[in-house]
C-alpha cells in the first residue's frame, strides 16, 4: 500500500487525488507499526520482548528523523516527485525484504473480534489507555512548540534550531534502545521515574531554557532520551493490561499516543494563548503530573492482575 500510493503521487494531476495518496498510507501506518509489534514480540522469548518493541521504535524514530529531511532536499533540489520516487523505491525494498526474511508465523488459534474487545471492559485498560494519552501529551503537546520555542523565547538562529531538532530526533533513537532495556530489567522504577524526570526537565526549561544555552542544549539531550523511552513505555503498559490481546493492545496504545499528542498540543496552546510563549511547559507538567498518579496505579493493578503473564515482565 505504501509503495502503490508513493508511485500514484509521483504522477498525480491535482492536490485533491494527491492529498488521498497521503491519507490512505497515513490511516495503514498505524496497522503496519502495530503488526511490526506483534511480529517483533513473537519472534523472541517473553523477557527478550522489551528489546524487540524497542528495535521497533528505534526504527520508527530512525525513519523520521531521516526520512523528513531526505525528502525535503530531494523536494528542493530536484522536485516533489522525485522525493516520491525515492520513497516508492525504499518501501517497494523493504516489502520484499519482508517477504525474503521475516517468517511465516502461522495463527494457531485465531482470537474472535469480541474476544478482543472483551478487554475494554477492563478498567485498567481504560486507566491504562488515559495514562499513555498523558504520557505521550507530556512529551509532544511541548515539543510540537519547540522551534518556535527555541526561535522567539531562546532567540537562536535558524541553523542552531535545526541542528538542536536533529539531535533531539537522532537521540529518540538513542533512548528507543535505552528505554526496550530498562523496561526489561527494572519495568516499575522506569514507569514511575518517567514523569518525575519529565517534571523535571519542564522545571529546569522555564526557569532557565531560554537564558541559557549550554542548559538549553543539555536539556534537549534529555528530551529527546526522554521522548524514546516513552513510546516503549506507552506500549508496555497496556500489554501489560491487556496481554491476552496483544494485537489489539498494540492498535490502542499507538489511537492512545496520538490521541494524547493531540491533546498534548491542544493544552500546550490555551496555555500559550493565554500566558505568552514561555509558559508552553505548564501543559506538560500539567500531563506529566496527570501521568504520574495514573501510572503508580496503572502499574499496580498490572502487577495485582497481570503479573503471571504480562508479555514483558513485571
Amino acid at each position: 500500500m505504501f509503495t502503490l500510493c508513493n508511485a500514484l503521487a509521483v504522477v498525480a494531476s491535482d492536490f485533491q487525488l494527491l492529498l488521498v495518496l497521503r491519507v490512505v498510507p497515513a490511516f495503514f501506518h498505524p496497522v503496519y507499526c502495530a503488526l511490526a509489534f506483534s511480529v517483533a514480540a513473537a519472534s523472541v522469548a517473553p523477557e527478550d520482548a522489551p528489546r524487540a518493541v524497542a528495535r521497533i521504535n528505534m526504527g520508527v524514530a530512525a525513519g523520521m528523523v531521516v526520512g523528513v529531511p531526505i525528502s525535503n532536499v530531494l523536494a528542493a533540489t530536484f522536485d516533489f516527485s522525485v522525493a516520491m520516487v525515492f520513497f516508492a523505491g525504499v518501501t517497494g525494498l523493504m516489502f520484499l525484504l519482508t517477504v525474503a526474511f521475516v517468517p511465516d508465523l502461522p495463527v494457531t488459534q485465531p482470537m474472535r473480534y469480541g474476544a478482543q474487545l472483551s478487554v475494554l471492559k477492563r478498567p485498567p485498560v481504560w486507566l491504562a489507555i488515559v495514562a499513555v494519552i498523558c504520557l505521550n501529551g507530556s512529551i509532544f503537546g511541548v515539543y510540537n512548540y519547540l522551534a518556535d520555542y527555541l526561535q522567539k523565547v531562546a532567540a537562536l538562529p535558524g541553523e542552531l534550531i535545526a541542528a538542536l531538532l536533529l539531535v533531539y530526533g537522532l537521540l529518540n533513537i538513542c533512548g528507543s534502545y535505552l528505554g526496550g532495556n530498562l523496561l526489561a530489567r527494572c519495568p516499575s522504577v522506569t514507569v514511575r521515574l518517567f514523569p518525575l524526570c519529565t517534571i523535571a526537565l519542564y522545571c529546569l526549561l522555564f526557569v532557565g531554557g531560554g537564558k541559557l544555552l549550554p542548559l538549553l542544549a543539555a536539556l534537549i539531550v534529555a528530551w529527546g532520551i526522554l521522548g524514546g523511552i516513552n513510546a516503549n513505555i506507552n506500549q508496555y503498559l497496556l500489554a501489560c493490561v491487556a496481554s491476552d490481546a496483544p494485537d489489539f493492545s498494540n492498535g490502542l496504545f499507538l489511537t492512545a499516543a496520538n490521541l494524547g499528542c493531540m491533546a498534548g498540543t491542544m493544552i500546550s496552546g490555551f496555555f500559550i494563548h493565554s500566558l505568552g510563549l514561555p509558559f508552553v511547559v505548564c501543559g506538560g507538567l500539567l500531563l506529566a503530573a496527570a501521568a504520574l498518579l495514573l501510572t503508580k496505579f496503572v502499574h499496580c493493578r498490572a502487577d495485582e492482575q497481570q503479573a503471571t503473564d504480562c508479555p514483558i515482565g513485571s
